[in-house]
C-alpha cells in the first residue's frame, strides 16, 4: 500500500511544510521526505503520530482506502443457472444483497419462469432487453414486451414467464435473492 502520496496530501491540506511536520513529529525532514515517496515505512507509533500532527487517525486514514468498485463487467457477475426454471440469474453488481436494491439480468428459455416470490415489503422494477414475458402478480398476468418496462410493490405471489423466451433486467428492494 503507499501511503505516502496520502501523507503528502494531508501535509499540504493542513499547510505545513516537510520540515514544520518533521519539527512536531521529532522526525528528520528527511525521513518525512522518503515517506511521502513511498521509499521507506514507518512503525505503527510513528505513524500514530504523523497523523495526530496532521489532525487525524489510523481509522481515519485507512478509511478512504475503500476503492469501491462503480463499473462492473460480465467477468465480475455471479451467475446460477436454474435448469428446472429454463432460467439463468446473473446478479450484474456483485454483492448487492448489502444495497437497497439488487439488479440482475434474467434469462428465460422458451417455457421458462423464475422461482415464484412471495408478497414482501419493496419494490420490483424490470425491464425487457429481448423478447416477451407475462408478469403473474397474484391473479394478474401482465405482458410485458422487449423496450417496455414494469414496476409494482410485490404485495402478492409473484413471478415472470416467458413462452418464447426472453432477458430482461431485474431490480428488486429489498434484495430477495
Amino acid at each position: 500500500m503507499e501511503i505516502g502520496s496520502k501523507l503528502k496530501d494531508l501535509r499540504v491540506q493542513k499547510g505545513l511544510t516537510q520540515e514544520e511536520l518533521a519539527d512536531r513529529t521529532e522526525l528528520s525532514k528527511g525521513f518525512i521526505s522518503q515517506l511521502e515517496r513511498d521509499l521507506t515505512s514507518p512503525s505503527i507509533a510513528t505513524l500514530v503520530d504523523i497523523l495526530q500532527c496532521l489532525g487525524t487517525d489510523i481509522a481515519s486514514f485507512f478509511q478512504d482506502e475503500t476503492d469501491d468498485k462503480i463499473a462492473f463487467s460480465e467477468e465480475d457477475y455471479f451467475v446460477k443457472e436454474e435448469p428446472d426454471c429454463k432460467a439463468r440469474i446473473e446478479w450484474i453488481i456483485p454483492n448487492a444483497q448489502k444495497n437497497k436494491m439488487e439488479p440482475i439480468r434474467l434469462t428465460l428459455e422458451p417455457g421458462g419462469s423464475s422461482y415464484p416470490d412471495n408478497p414482501h415489503e419493496g419494490e420490483e422494477f424490470g425491464y425487457v432487453i429481448e423478447g416477451e414475458i407475462t408478469i403473474r402478480l397474484g391473479k394478474k398476468k401482465i405482458p410485458v414486451r422487449k423496450g417496455e418496462s414494469f414496476y409494482f410493490i410485490p404485495s402478492a405471489r409473484h413471478y415472470v414467464r416467458s413462452d418464447t423466451g426472453a432477458v430482461l433486467i431485474w431490480v428488486s428492494t429489498p434484495p430477495s435473492f
